[in-house]
């Protein structure tokens, strides 16, 4: 059992320890505000870590200041952990502390101040992962979302940084602005806030058009922070002007906590009254778009963040198609393929911060052969990276990847599974070919000029205030551990069983309802998801592995071929141009896109 206090312990510590780094930060020496910063993630990942641990057969409920329902009504703010919301929270602590680890030798003018905003950062998340409460979770959605703006926008010198920034709050806050009106209908609707007395009063109830407008709104903050296509047009802008280790938590976990977000307010709110066959047909159209459209944007990047930023949407649409099919073996192959995908992704940010600090540049054809070469170490972890989004088995992203594309196979989608493996074999191709041109020298030397339509990433102001030679050691440990890290999830039985049995409380809806409000004990029913390697899995891993080294392959070498590369690097100008930057075009996408997910669900019901 988890002792009472541990769940609001990992949000406060944070929090008070940030106003103390602020304080201490006027006088203290940088190395001891950067270990009193790194101690502290490390400490919420330890403490989170146990909590999902502890959770496996129960959830922790934890009503602050003891205000528990009576007869299933509370005004009390209540706290409901579980393996997968507490293991998000994990994957939050454990990606700040490699960010602040990394940070070590980054940021040195970011003072004290850069700590905090990370700090607080990491409260946001864990609180919105363990929130059982829709405002709050609102709340802690928008204490994440400012403290991202600051840390995106943090060169204020720089007009690229601004617009990146100023990109992000606009869509987002607008996003806000409609999950808080979606809250307001359901409040006014059933007189509760809570997901659980929510849930239980809509349940059995029809969904008229009250109730799709707010499950509209409501997923709409969550789904524009998820980067759900149309409502991702902020998040390529904000990568690429991030710094590197802010990347790794926005790319990391923030996009991944609004898939989560909308999962858990469908789940337990919502799914009692909009049938599952509406919500997986929108989602799984919805995921489709989106993986498509991040893939082809993947693949004609030559930034080398942006190209991680749309790898990062494309990935996100295989989240959403499991998420749309939504059962038990979905569920954890999504939470497997996000901790291992977060893994990868941050490493490769990571990396991609190295190369800037040492060549001011992240412009792939301008960096062509000044990677270091064949002995350079990081240039083979960036082309290990590539593998391991590629889906190769036995690598962590390989094992989720193979259990969301089965389980949506099951669903009765048998395209989808084809639709996994060329997904993931563009974006690691991608990758394959970036790491193959920088750090090998792959290739014809590419001319920057004759490349107009993609964005350059070259003449860019490193975040150090002198360039890094050689790689330092705490930079290098920090990418070793989550790249090790990501890989690692497919080679532990250990957590596949952790996630399994998470997967199955967080489907359970009526379990949720019962032991929240009166205190229940957990009656689980039905078989565990499989969440080991099978024959299918490792044979679609492997062809995605190889279809991405030919994508490299292609990439490196073949840029003269005609016919059909014309014809796609048609489609890709055209997709580049609706991303022209301009903040009112990305405004009006978004609501295309909230007009378009209503329509989805309501045509079917009304």
């Amino acid at each position: 059992m988890v002792p009472t206090g541990l769940v609001p312990l990992v949000i406060v510590l944070p929090i008070l320890v940030a106003g103390l780094i602020l304080v201490i930060g006027r006088w203290a020496p940088r190395t001891l505000v950067d270990l009193v910063a790194t101690s502290t993630a490390a400490a919420v990942t330890v403490l989170t870590a146990l909590i999902a641990a502890s959770t496996t057969h129960g959830r922790s409920v934890t009503w602050a200041g003891g205000w528990r329902p009576r007869g299933g009504v509370s005004v009390g703010v209540v706290l409901v952990a579980d393996p997968i919301g507490a293991g998000l929270a994990a994957l939050a602590g454990a990606l700040t502390f490699c960010a602040l680890l990394y940070s070590w030798r980054y940021l040195e003018d970011a003072q004290a101040h850069y700590h905090a905003l990370v700090l607080v950062f990491l409260a946001g998340m864990t609180g919105f992962a363990q929130s059982g409460d829709l405002f709050n979770m609102f709340v802690f959605f928008e204490l994440m979302s400012v403290v991202a703006y600051a840390l995106t926008a943090m060169h204020i010198e720089e007009p690229e940084s601004v617009q990146g920034g100023f990109t992000f709050a606009v869509v987002n806050s607008l996003g806000a602005y409609l999950t808080l009106i979606g809250i307001g209908i359901l409040y006014a609707r059933t007189g509760a806030l809570g997901l659980a007395q929510t849930g239980a009063a809509l349940a059995g109830q029809h969904a008229d058009a009250l109730v799709i407008a707010a499950f509209v709104f409501v997923n709409t903050g969550f789904l524009v922070k998820g980067a759900m296509v149309p409502l991702h047009f902020w998040l390529a802008d904000a990568h690429a002007v991030a710094p590197a280790p802010v990347c790794v938590l926005m790319s990391g976990v923030m996009v991944e906590l609004g898939v989560y977000g909308v999962a858990r307010v469908y789940t337990t709110v919502f799914a009692a009254s909009i049938p599952h066959p509406v919500f997986e047909r929108a989602f799984v159209a919805f995921g489709v778009l989106t993986a498509v459209v991040g893939a082809v944007l993947c693949l004609g990047q030559r930034h080398l963040k942006r190209l991680l930023a749309y790898s990062t949407i494309a990935h996100v649409g295989l989240f959403l198609i499991a998420l749309g099919v939504g059962d038990r073996p979905a569920i954890a192959g999504i939470a497997l393929y996000v901790v291992a995908h977060a893994g990868v992704k941050g490493a490769l940010f990571l990396l991609a911060g190295l190369l800037l600090n040492r060549l001011s540049s992240v412009d792939e054809l301008d960096l062509y052969g000044r990677g270091g070469g064949p002995r350079e170490p990081i240039g083979w972890l960036f082309l290990l990276a590539g593998l391991a989004l590629a889906g190769l088995p036995p690598l962590g992203p390989g094992l989720g990847k193979a259990l969301a594309e089965h389980a949506a196979g099951a669903a009765g989608f048998p395209l989808l599974p084809a639709l996994f493996v060329l997904v993931s074999a563009a974006t690691g191709g991608a990758v394959l070919r970036a790491g193959a041109r920088v750090f090998l020298g792959w290739g014809p030397r590419p001319s920057p000029e004759s490349d107009g339509e993609r964005t350059p990433g070259g003449h860019k102001h490193p975040d150090t205030s002198q360039a890094t030679g050689r790689t330092p050691y705490p930079m290098l440990a920090a990418v070793i551990l989550l790249l090790g890290g990501g890989i690692a999830v497919g080679l532990v039985p250990a957590l596949g069983r952790a996630v399994a049995r998470g997967a199955q409380l967080f489907t359970d809806r009526d379990g949720y309802v019962a032991q929240t409000l009166a205190g229940a004990p957990v009656h689980l029913t039905g078989e565990l998801p499989p969440t080991g390697w099978t024959l299918s899995g490792v044979l679609l891993g492997l062809l995605s592995a190889g279809l991405a080294v030919a994508v490299a392959g292609l990439g490196v070498y073949g840029f003269r071929l005609r016919g059909p590369l014309v014809r796609a690097a048609a489609v890709m100008r055209l997709l580049h141009r609706l991303h022209s930057g301009h903040v009112g075009d990305y405004v009006a996408w978004l609501f295309a896109g909230v007009a378009a997910l209503a329509a989805l669900i309501a045509l079917p019901l009304l």
